[in-house]
């Protein structure tokens, strides 16, 4: 079959997503692109099988930003696929779920347009639909929700971000999702417990979500301090609040 694929020029940038971790949730796009490219600047969190199936000549850099460990800074990444387009080098950028929700993709886009290099985006399978998912966790369902949003657990500061108003989140979608939210639960747990949402609203955390090291853990608002202090998860975690966590009991299709 010819999917009539673009090339991949020297001296360009692709921002690839590579999904939430299970290698087949790539796109063809992103397998062309790892087939093609001479240098895969890859973040942390994507999985190494994903890596392994980069062009066996390509340079492989890895230049992950994890919280709490020493990591390179976001200018020093961008700089670098700066550095490497000028070089002329074919330059995948290959980041964890889809550039553009939560990835940071659109701050190095941004520098990669101000310096005149040409770039292509190529969208992933986001965490929050594709893990949860995988989870058996459907972000929305009919009896359930018709609003749904997607908001970060941590600020650029690390902290939890205080720049929206907590009272319409928690009035205005039925479903919340939280993406890099685990180290900032409590936190969390009290924001929505003062907006307004119920102590027995059911919750969900899946850790390492869609990989071999998936696990989740099905709680209430009210319960999740206490049951992950039992029961400690490791992240990258997706936090969900809503009442599609009670469907996961009927669609729990894939086990790790």
């Amino acid at each position: 079959m010819n999917l009539d694929l673009p090339p991949f020029q020297p001296g360009s940038v692709w921002l690839v997503g590579a999904g939430p971790g299970d290698p087949g949730l790539l796109t063809a796009l992103a397998l062309h692109a790892l087939s093609q490219a001479d240098v895969v600047v890859h973040d942390a969190l994507v999985d190494a099988r994903i890596v392994a199936l980069a062009n066996p000549a390509a340079q492989v850099e890895s230049m992950g930003k994890r919280g709490g460990q020493a990591s390179p800074k976001q200018d020093q990444i961008t700089a670098r696929l700066v550095e490497l387009a000028r070089m002329g080098k074919k330059v995948l950028r290959l980041k964890g779920g889809d550039p553009f929700v939560f990835g940071r993709g659109a701050e190095e886009a941004l520098v990669l347009a101000a310096e005149n290099i040409l770039f292509r985006v190529v969208p992933g399978v986001s965490a929050g639909i594709g893990g949860l998912a995988y989870a058996g966790i459907p972000v929305t369902a009919k009896q359930c929700n018709s609003t749904l949003a997607f908001v970060t657990g941590h600020d650029q500061d690390g902290d939890v971000p205080d720049g929206f108003d907590w009272e319409s989140l928690a009035r205005g979608a039925q479903v919340i999702v939280f993406y890099m939210g685990l180290s900032k639960v409590e936190t969390l747990v009290q924001r929505l417990l003062a907006a307004g949402r119920r102590p027995d609203e059911l919750m969900a955390v899946v850790s390492k979500a869609a990989t071999p090291q998936q696990q989740v853990l099905e709680t209430t608002l009210g319960s999740l301090v206490a049951d992950l202090a039992a029961t400690p998860l490791p992240a990258p975690a997706l936090l969900v609040l809503g009442g599609v966590v009670g469907l996961r009991q009927h669609l729990r299709w894939w086990q790790p």
